[in-house]
């Protein structure tokens, strides 16, 4: 399995390459920025993109869709619910000062319980709203699972909640409800910053105390 995370954008968002040496399928979580950095890197590998999927759709996360759906003809999932922030990418853009990407199409809507695969990887999909009210959670099972956390939960922090559709007592609740419910030893791929694990956030993360 190749699993390679790196930030791109003004933001720094983690955008996350995964892919399977047998076939090459890859699948991109959170393409927020520099599509020409994410196609380079999934040149490096040999890998052939076939899906797409967003934790979120503030404009960090979601702002290189077009550029990998006109290079590969990839299909793009999210959550329903944040529907509504991707038709305003340019209000979000005003938000930060940038110019506004080219909208990518969604094909597929995702929901708590379904799964996203490719020729050799599938990832499981949990609802975990309140950053926004789609915002998901991606598990890649194994020996040690992977969740793919988005800006829900970070090390020793959690995501806004003062953004458009925020709510801080329903963050709590998917962290702690669906979450907090997995091994110690697994490791978080958050949305900006370092890597953590969920037993390091059920001891330090002052939020969860």
């Amino acid at each position: 399995m190749i699993i390679e995370t790196f930030p791109v954008g003004l933001l720094q968002c983690n955008c996350t390459i995964l892919g399977d040496e047998t076939t090459r399928e890859a699948i991109v979580v959170d393409p927020g920025d520099e599509p020409e950095k994410i196609i380079a890197r999934l040149e490096k590998h040999q890998l052939k993109l076939k899906q797409i999927v967003i934790t979120h759709t503030h404009i960090d996360h979601v702002g290189a869709i077009y550029e990998l759906q006109e290079k590969a003809g990839t299909a793009a999932s999210i959550h329903k619910a944040d529907l509504l922030l991707l038709d305003k990418l340019d209000v979000q853009a005003s938000w930060i000062g940038t110019h506004t990407p080219k909208r990518g199409t969604i094909d597929r809507y995702i929901n708590d319980g379904d799964a996203v695969a490719v020729n050799g990887i599938e990832l499981g999909v949990i609802h975990t709203p309140g950053h926004t009210p789609g915002s998901l959670t991606f598990v890649l099972p194994g020996d040690r699972n992977v969740l793919f956390t988005g800006d829900t939960l970070f090390q020793r922090s959690i995501g806004r909640t003062d953004l458009w559709g925020g709510s801080y007592p329903e963050i709590i609740t998917s962290i702690q409800n669906k979450l907090m419910t997995f091994d110690d030893d697994t490791l978080v791929i958050a949305g900006h910053g370092q890597s953590t694990t969920i037993g390091h956030e059920r001891r330090h993360n002052p939020f969860l105390r």
